[in-house]
């Protein structure tokens, strides 16, 4: 619950039995309604839905872009104006036929009236959002002009403000009924947005370095070892996000996941997963697809029917698709680096050393870079990285021996690279 204080302390003595299902109820009061998105962000992941004291802290932290789970808020028009109203004709300072109102929109005032049937044409609005000095600014120069009888507002800092200045005001304060009903709302959106996060998740993972046909002679060994450090790779990620790894053949993967979970290792479906860790430790570009179903069966054909999107290109299509077989994201393809054109200096680089390379050993390490390129070994420390940087090279784990000093790190050299160019 995110509000003033004196509501979320009412909704919170209300408790859960306002709500149609069991719930547990987390208070987040705030002194402005500037703080809402703040609030919104302190809460986290650990809420299944949000609900806002009036549209106006709604609308902050939807526009701030904090709110990740369903969120909803108390409605301020109908009855708690027309509450509003009564206690404005018991002050002897107000006519409720000439006051400002805040935050509704004149359709609710309008309506509000008409019930009542009052007269409503000398009754001002606004309900664009602002800073509490501007709103509060809004009613006292109505009220100073002569121009209305005193303020009906929405938010406790504009009445504190109006107070100090000596403007009648009245707050619009949500009435009990809305309060159950907004409650019951965010119950309901909860709910639904927990199941919608348990949904089973499949993520294929497939390496075009594995899955093509090897051009030139090279030891079986390394692709042995490749396949082994890609698996270790991709069970620490499952494990921090409470997944499972299969190898399906020799060239791919398959994660088993809840949509929950794959949404916060990918910032909600906008980056492929894996795809970064894997290129940054090894080298290697991947292709991946995200598939939700109802069964395993379902999302593991909705994640191949995502991954055919990923080969194929289409920036149009989404990597993820959903458990109804529609995108996710119209256009979140983001190949990881080192997958596009190939550098000509990482290739000349790369053709050089494979002309010097002996017995099809593609394993090399600065040293003997250097020598083969007429180098010095920091130079060809250097360019070996680069090679890595461009997906041309991945290092393998450094190379511990007896002897003191630093480990020898040696770097596989992706020569069949050379054949696609």
């Amino acid at each position: 619950m995110v509000g003033p204080h004196d509501l979320v302390e009412r909704v919170m003595l209300m408790g859960h039995a306002a709500a149609p299902l069991p719930c547990r109820l987390v208070a987040a009061a705030y002194r402005d309604e500037q703080e809402a998105a703040d609030k919104v962000t302190r809460l986290g992941a650990g809420v299944d839905a949000c609900l806002f004291a009036s549209p106006v802290p709604y609308d902050l932290a939807r526009r701030s872009g904090v709110l990740t789970m369903p969120a909803t808020y108390v409605q301020l028009g109908g009855a708690a104006l027309i509450a509003a109203l009564a206690r404005a004709a018991l002050d002897e300072r107000m006519d409720p036929r000439r006051v400002s109102i805040d935050v509704l929109s004149r359709a609710e005032v309008e309506e509000a009236y008409n019930d009542l049937s009052l007269p409503s044409g000398d009754v001002q609005s606004r309900d664009e959002p602002g800073a509490t000095g501007t709103i509060a600014a809004f009613h006292e120069r109505l009220a100073r002009q002569g121009s209305t009888s005193g303020a009906l507002t929405c938010l406790p800092a504009v009445a504190d403000r109006l107070q100090t200045a000596g403007v009648p005001v009245v707050r619009i304060r949500p009435t009990s009924a809305a309060v159950r009903t907004a409650l019951h709302t965010a119950a309901l959106l909860g709910a639904h947005h927990r199941l919608e996060e348990s949904q089973l998740t499949v993520v294929l993972v497939e390496v075009p370095t594995l899955r093509e046909p090897v051009r030139r002679a090279a030891p079986r060994y390394w692709r042995d070892e490749l396949r082994l450090s890609l698996h270790r790779l991709l069970v620490q990620e499952a494990n921090r996000i409470n997944a499972s790894v299969t190898a399906v053949d020799d060239h791919s993967y398959m994660v088993t996941a809840t949509r929950g979970s794959v949404a916060a290792a990918t910032e909600g479906f906008r980056v492929l997963p894996f795809a970064a860790r894997v290129r940054d430790e090894l080298g290697l570009a991947v292709e991946v697809g995200v598939g939700m179903g109802r069964t395993t069966h379902d999302a593991e054909s909705h994640a191949r029917a995502a991954l055919a999107r990923t080969q194929a290109g289409k920036q149009a299509q989404g990597f993820a698709v959903d458990r109804e077989g529609r995108a996710l994201i119209p256009a979140p393809r983001m190949p990881p680096q080192g997958t596009g054109p190939l550098k000509p200096k990482g290739v000349e680089v790369l053709a050089r050393l494979a002309a010097k390379l002996e017995g099809g050993d593609t394993v090399v390490d600065a040293e003997g870079a250097g020598k083969m390129l007429g180098v010095t070994p920091r130079t060809a420390r250097r360019l070996l990285r680069t090679l890595v940087d461009e997906g041309l090279a991945w290092p393998l784990p450094p190379n511990r021996t007896p002897q003191p000093g630093r480990p020898r790190q040696l770097y596989r050299l992706i020569v069949e690279k050379l054949g696609t160019r």
